[in-house]
């Protein structure tokens, strides 16, 4: 089949070079595994693979928690903010940006 459509995408640069390095290792170009991505969802109907956000850990996950459990995590948070112990949602964010 001929291909004459052309798809300009956005992606984060790591994740571009991530995936064509693995794409490269299995011997297919981003092209050809774009397009294998989409002749599954024609083929199928739905994304060919599941999407869900992932389980935090019990010990994580509110929904396991009693009252008194929640309460007390929310108390040792607290503490941490006393001592000085916490980093700003933009330092997080850059670190885990940087890492992944």
């Amino acid at each position: 089949m001929e291909k004459t459509t052309t798809l300009n995408l956005r992606v984060n640069p790591a994740v571009k070079k991530s995936a064509e390095e693995i794409l490269s290792r299995l011997g297919l170009s981003m092209s050809t595994a774009i397009d294998i991505y989409l002749r599954q969802i024609s083929l199928t109907g739905s994304i060919p693979f599941p999407v869900s956000l992932p389980m935090a850990p019990p010990e994580l996950n509110m929904d396991f928690m009693s009252k008194e459990e929640i309460m007390a995590k929310l108390n040792e948070g607290y503490k941490d903010v006393e001592k000085g112990n916490y980093r700003s949602a933009e330092e997080v964010f850059a670190e885990f940006l940087e890492n992944h």
